[in-house]
């Protein structure tokens, strides 16, 4: 680490389970004073088996501006004049659908927890940030690099918070606030579980011609990246590249975690036209 933690102010969300919760107990381990965003009490109390004294649990939902004000006010006369060292958009949510037949109020659900929400904190915190001359860490998708059928709810919204960071990146730079884009693959969360359920539920909604037109191939798709998904990155491993972009004097711009990250990233740069469709309609059986 170039730069100590010294107890400097670090906000994560989403850490009741995954990255957020992995990266929350290690930040909090190495000595960052750790503010760890949760929608559940429980969820806190959890946490805080695992951790030190230092570490505090936030009630935040990223899509509540209440909420995301309430918890400002309270990190705001926890650290004072230090401000807030960095800044962990974790928190989000996935689930497979057609887009034929999405539910609009789904897909606006998705967009609020993904990509909104990231936003509204980010602009919530920035002044705290700002004050500290500290990093803003967002956690992106292979899903933005290579766009697979039933996905592009979630590709998208990806591929949005991958051009909110870029453009983050450069207007902050005179403010000497570093943004860093983490690309993960696979990594061994329960979003694989709570995507396969969401997924069943709005399939169990939608119209009657869904079933003789995409369920066969929406179910191999799914089960396809949910079988490699679980083979992944723990969470453990998934935190590092988070860690690094907290610590190294200079961060990278973007970090691919995990094999499959650098694989299809890989692939993005060389894959294009007809060829990209049919590698990826084969790759899943399609």
């Amino acid at each position: 680490m170039n730069i100590e933690p010294n107890n400097r102010a670090v906000l994560v969300t989403g850490t009741s389970t995954g990255i957020g919760k992995a990266a929350a107990l290690l930040l909090d381990q190495l000595g960052f004073r750790v503010f760890a965003s949760v929608r559940r009490l429980q969820d806190g109390d959890e946490l805080c088996k695992h951790a030190s004294k230092k570490l505090t649990p936030i009630l935040l939902d990223v899509n509540s501006e209440r909420s995301i004000m309430l918890a400002r006010n309270k990190i705001i006369r926890a650290v004072g004049e230090q401000g807030l060292w960095g800044l962990v958009n974790n928190a989000g949510i996935s689930f497979r659908a057609p887009l034929e037949f999405v539910p609009l109020d789904e897909f606006r659900r998705l967009y609020d927890s993904n990509l909104f929400g990231l936003l509204a904190v980010t602009q919530a915190f920035l002044p705290l940030i700002r004050q500290a001359r500290g990093r803003i860490v967002n956690v992106g998708s292979i899903a933005a690099l290579m766009v697979t059928p039933f996905h592009g709810i979630y590709s998208s919204a990806k591929l949005a918070v991958h051009g909110l960071t870029n453009a983050l990146r450069l207007e902050l730079k005179p403010f000497g606030v570093q943004v860093s884009l983490m690309i993960y693959g696979g990594v061994q969360t329960a979003i694989w579980d709570s995507s396969v359920k969401v997924t069943t539920d709005i399939s169990n909604r939608l119209p009657p011609e869904f079933n003789d037109l995409y369920a066969e191939r929406q179910r191999k798709a799914l089960e396809f990246f949910s079988t490699r998904g679980r083979k992944g990155l723990l969470p453990e491993e998934a935190a590092q590249p988070i860690l690094h972009a907290l610590t190294a004097k200079h961060p990278k711009r973007t970090y691919f975690a995990g094999s499959d990250a650098k694989f299809y990233n890989l692939l993005d740069k060389v894959l294009y036209g007809r060829l990209r469709d049919w590698v990826v309609l084969r790759t899943l059986d399609l």
